[in-house]
């Protein structure tokens, strides 16, 4: 079979979850699609790894569905054994001790790891991973190669960083906004050693720890597995040697959980752009030079936005192409 030809095919930048999104609404609509990851796995920030022989949910904590559209996909994989509910209620905890809990939205998790879910809307696509893009450039071109569009599923810094100056519009569109880091302390034990009914706590009032899961139950499979996020003012100063804060993040979680026996293993996993300062109104930014813009930076910092934000893209633009269904199924 001959390539395809790059006036027909998208090029979607980014393999998490809005990227994977962006690139199922675009074939369902007739596109081809060329993915690139400058990553070796698919995920993004849904990230999920091989720990001690076990997958762990190192990036995003939990999904929520509170749009039709994305209950429809996360229903589905409910049902075939992807994603599970989890828990509608977190405790919080202060410096006077674990509180009381907290209800919300159902929260789901992945006995997989979240990846898996990424890795499930990209089955069938192929995924030119560790691709390192250099430029991305006016009539839809990348590093000099010409495709009928360019979408960047990613923060808006990395954006910003391979849009060329002719893309002005573009540029400005993710300029200006703050982006916050955190450090991810991942920590096992022989049995699990704090409260059995603990899902997961926010964490007011600490300068290290913002908030703390209970992966195994998260997961599934009942694993003395914890997972603590950082505040994002302990970890702007320590992404240069994030293994340095395992102490400082592990003393913490130990004190909130009043946990009084060392992990047998812990591991940090640093995330420089972890999440924006704030919302956006707007899902997605469709360009007019042939580069478009989505991802968890649209909208809500969620991964239900992530999802909405690359669907919604995808399926704009495979109106505006205007390419026969039958060939994004070829």
């Amino acid at each position: 079979m001959s390539a395809p030809t790059p006036s027909r095919t998208v090029a979607v930048v980014g393999a998490g979850i809005s990227g994977a999104a962006c690139a199922v609404a675009l074939r369902a609509g007739g596109a081809r699609v060329r993915l690139f990851d400058r990553g070796r796995v698919a995920g993004g920030r849904l990230a999920s790894r091989r720990i001690e022989g076990r997958y762990v949910d190192l990036g995003a904590s939990y999904l929520t569905a509170t749009d039709a559209r994305f209950q429809q996909v996360v229903d589905d994989w409910v049902a075939r054994g992807l994603a599970r509910p989890w828990t509608n209620a977190f405790h919080v905890a202060t410096p006077a001790g674990l509180g009381s809990l907290k209800p919300g939205p159902l929260r789901y998790g992945a006995a997989g790891g979240l990846r898996s879910l990424v890795e499930d809307l990209l089955e069938g696509f192929e995924v030119a991973h560790h691709s390192e893009v250099s430029q991305v450039g006016p009539g839809a071109r990348i590093d000099g190669r010409q495709y009928a569009a360019v979408v960047l599923a990613m923060p808006d810094p990395q954006a910003l960083r391979l849009l060329c100056a002719e893309l002005t519009a573009e540029r400005a569109a993710v300029a200006d906004r703050a982006w916050e880091p955190v450090l991810t302390l991942a920590a096992g034990w022989p049995e699990r050693c704090w409260g059995p009914e603990f899902d997961g706590c926010f964490v007011n009032d600490s300068p290290v720890l913002g908030w703390i899961g209970d992966d195994g139950r998260r997961r599934g499979d009942g694993a003395p597995v914890l997972v603590a996020h950082s505040t994002s003012s302990f970890a702007a100063p320590r992404l240069e040697e994030p293994q340095d804060a395992d102490t400082a993040l592990l003393a913490e979680l130990r004190k909130v959980l009043a946990i009084d026996i060392e992990p047998t293993w812990t591991q940090v996993q640093r995330w420089s752009l972890a999440r924006p300062t704030g919302p956006r109104e707007e899902l997605f930014h469709l360009g007019a030079a042939g580069v478009s813009l989505c991802g968890d930076g649209w909208g809500s910092p969620k991964v239900e936005t992530a999802w909405l934000s690359g669907t919604l893209l995808g399926q704009e633009l495979a109106r505006q192409l205007s390419l026969p269904a039958e060939l994004g199924r070829r």
